[in-house]
């Protein structure tokens, strides 16, 4: 059926029209070329003789090969004489069938196997990408981006070379070099709805970071993030407007340092009563909550704009009256586009954009957001700002107003939610924090929560999301980024992890690494249980789906939040209004505490309201036990509640619970409220120390 291999010259050659691959890929037949010029034609073409032409052949299998070199030749890359290896065959029937099963019967290539073919040729052969680029006819981009995809984290890469993820998933995995942070949230994602989802693996991994094209980044700069210790994690998939930049803590300070530098200038600027800078591209609800527009004046027409408004009516009125003339046909299309016409250039000049006055600025409260493009600009909305935030000679926030009108603007600001968002989510966060501490300080707890929350989750079709948590040890998606509490639960939570046995972990084989943790002391063991449930609890604020349960967890463990937790200036009493630690002066201490600090700038009055509610202001006895036993409502863990429909039996029952809410105030009974983790009825950190 066929000859030996022979070499002919390419000028001899010529493609079959019965070659069955008709369709190619320019950017694939390109990288063909390239590797032909530097390799040669590795495998043989297949050919018919040419009747009446001797030595001449027709490829019936090989034509790109054949096109590249012929192509590589006209450009001089290959010399005029080059010859290529034909294997003849006789019968033309035989020709079209072995065309067919070359490419037919083709496999591709992974592109898990590409990556480490590029990965051994450099290590092998010593070369750059660069060299390997130009080899195969690629862009260099294109091999550092499959050389990065030969780091993936192991579970990714071997999902990639199984075909159990496409490429474009390992491309977003590879987003990040980071290849822990990779494993973690591809374990995550499981067989999940998200396990494909580009966007949401790509938001995964930029959890507490910036794209580089955020306009925060385009606001800082990034010679400025680098230079403040900022690092960026490079996406070779995309342009560096994809790179990541990973310390979102620096680039959220250094936003916030320069949009508040520029709203400074531009309040000293245009004369605003006060300006707030809102480091994102818009204005929380939260913070416009029951602010009055500022409405500008319209101001007066030109006499110029006057005569012109006059030559459009008497236009429209003179076509409107040839149009209903006896003699006249009505509108013509041209009379219709020409009303039309006059009558957009009447409505523009009559919309003016309202302007304000210099006494409207010196009363308006004004924000500054970034803008798309990563610029300061002043929202378009202006506010009436509120008395005490109007601003003294300084600059700096003044309260207190002599006008009739005070006691309704301060009734205006009073209105607004004592607590941000923000706030809530970071109270949530501290609140569970303390929860987390507890659980984890009580292996016998821990144990019991977590056989619960499994075995509920599993008799029910959908899980349960009122159990607040999410078994399997996986730290659930934080609430706040970057978020860092500062707190004496903070403290213990990192001592309780620095203090765990890790000996075990050190073995690579899974098998050694469960025989070596079976063979802990049961105490090292019961402290990873404790660890690994408690940890996964949700920071749920109060409120919220799962709330309930939290609190309940909380009562159940005879919390004392007072004795973990404190307001201080950092994390609560800068984040309310002034208005709002005033009440609290005179919710613990009256009229006569409230009236004492009432001239203090917010500032100063927020450092007095930490030393007051930590107990370092000399007050009188009843005032400072008072204030120690003050907490948020959303720091406290509320005992669970009647179910809904419920009726009381009586008005006991009622005071049951107000009981309970007064142990939970003013700390547990140990004579009448029993400790349901044991015997002991100290406090379960307490006792562990």
């Amino acid at each position: 059926m066929s000859q030996p291999i022979i070499f002919v010259p390419a000028a001899k050659l010529t493609k079959s029209p019965s070659n069955v691959r008709k369709t190619s890929d320019p950017v694939a037949d390109a990288q063909l070329e390239a590797s032909i010029v530097a390799r040669g034609v590795i495998q043989n073409l297949i050919g018919l003789p040419v009747a009446r032409k001797k030595g001449h052949y027709r490829i019936t299998a090989g034509g790109r090969r054949l096109d590249a070199v012929h192509r590589a030749i006209e450009k001089g890359d290959l010399p005029a004489d080059t010859e290529l290896p034909v294997l003849v065959v006789a019968d033309a029937n035989d020709a079209i069938e072995i065309s067919l099963s070359e490419n037919f019967f083709k496999l591709s290539m992974s592109p898990a196997d590409a990556c480490r073919a590029f990965q051994d040729i450099i290590e092998t052969e010593k070369k750059t990408p660069a060299d390997i680029a130009k080899r195969f006819g690629l862009t260099e981009r294109f091999v550092l981006g499959r050389l990065r995809l030969a780091n993936l984290a192991e579970p990714v890469f071997e999902a990639l070379r199984e075909g159990e993820i496409t490429l474009d998933v390992a491309m977003a995995y590879a987003s990040t070099s980071d290849t822990a942070r990779q494993a973690s949230v591809f374990e995550q994602l499981g067989q999940g709805y998200y396990r494909s989802n580009l966007s949401e693996i790509r938001r995964q991994l930029a959890s507490g970071g910036y794209r580089g094209s955020d306009p925060k980044a385009l606001l800082v700069g990034r010679e400025a993030y680098v230079a403040s210790g900022g690092r960026i994690d490079a996406d070779l998939f995309s342009d560096e407007e994809s790179e990541m930049w990973i310390d979102g803590d620096i680039l959220d300070h250094l936003a916030e340092e320069k949009l508040t530098a520029a709203a400074e200038a531009i309040r000293t600027r245009e004369g605003y009563a006060q300006i707030r800078a809102v480091p994102a591209s818009h204005i929380p609800y939260t913070e416009t909550y029951s602010l009055r527009h500022v409405e500008g004046e319209l101001p007066p027409l030109t006499e110029e704009q006057e005569a012109r408004c006059e030559a459009i009516q008497s236009e429209i009125e003179a076509i409107e009256e040839t149009a209903d003339d006896e003699d006249g046909e009505g509108y013509t299309a041209d009379d219709e586009a020409r009303v039309q016409a006059l009558e957009a250039e009447y409505e523009a000049i009559q919309n003016r954009v309202p302007i304000l006055t210099d006494e409207q600025k010196a009363s308006s409260l004004a924000y500054v957001v970034i803008g798309r493009d990563g610029q300061p600009r002043v929202h378009e909305q202006l506010y009436v700002a509120p008395v005490e935030a109007l601003v003294d000679d300084e600059g700096i926030e003044a309260h207190g107003s002599d006008d009739e009108d005070g006691e309704d603007d301060q009734a205006e600001v009073a209105s607004r939610p004592a607590h941000s968002q923000r706030l809530i989510d970071e109270l949530a966060m501290m609140k569970t924090e303390m929860l987390a501490v507890h659980v984890a300080s009580d292996p016998r707890f821990a144990l019991d929560l977590g056989t619960f929350i499994m075995a509920d989750a599993a008799t029910r079709l959908y899980g349960s999301m009122e159990l607040g948590s999410d078994l399997r040890a996986r730290v659930p998606s934080p609430r706040v980024a970057n978020f860092e509490s500062g707190t004496q639960a903070g403290e213990e939570w990192a001592r309780i992890e620095g203090s765990l046995d890790r000996s075990w972990c050190d073995h690579d084989d899974v098998r050694m690494r469960y025989d070596a943790f079976c063979a802990l002391p049961e105490e090292a063991i019961a402290a990873w249980l404790g660890w690994t449930v408690a940890r996964t609890i949700d920071a749920v604020p109060a409120g919220a789906t799962g709330s309930a349960f939290i609190d309940h967890l909380g009562a159940k463990l005879a919390i004392d939040v007072a004795a973990w937790w404190r307001p201080t200036a950092r994390n609560y009493f800068d984040r309310i209004t002034k208005p709002a630690i005033l009440d609290l002066f005179d919710e613990v201490g009256g009229g006569e505490l409230r009236q004492r600090y009432g001239a203090s700038k917010k500032h100063d009055l927020a450092a007095s309201a930490e030393k007051l509610f930590a107990g370092d202001i000399l007050v009188e006895p009843d005032i400072k036990d008072r204030a120690l036993a003050w907490l948020p409502d959303a720091m406290r863990f509320a005992p669970l509640n009647v179910a809904d429909g419920a009726d009381l039996a009586s008005d006991e029952n009622d005071s049951d619970v107000a009981n309970t809410e007064l142990e939970l105030e003013n700390g547990p009974d140990m004579g009448t409220e029993p400790n349901p983790a044991g015997e002991d009825d100290s406090d379960p950190i307490a006792a562990a120390a």
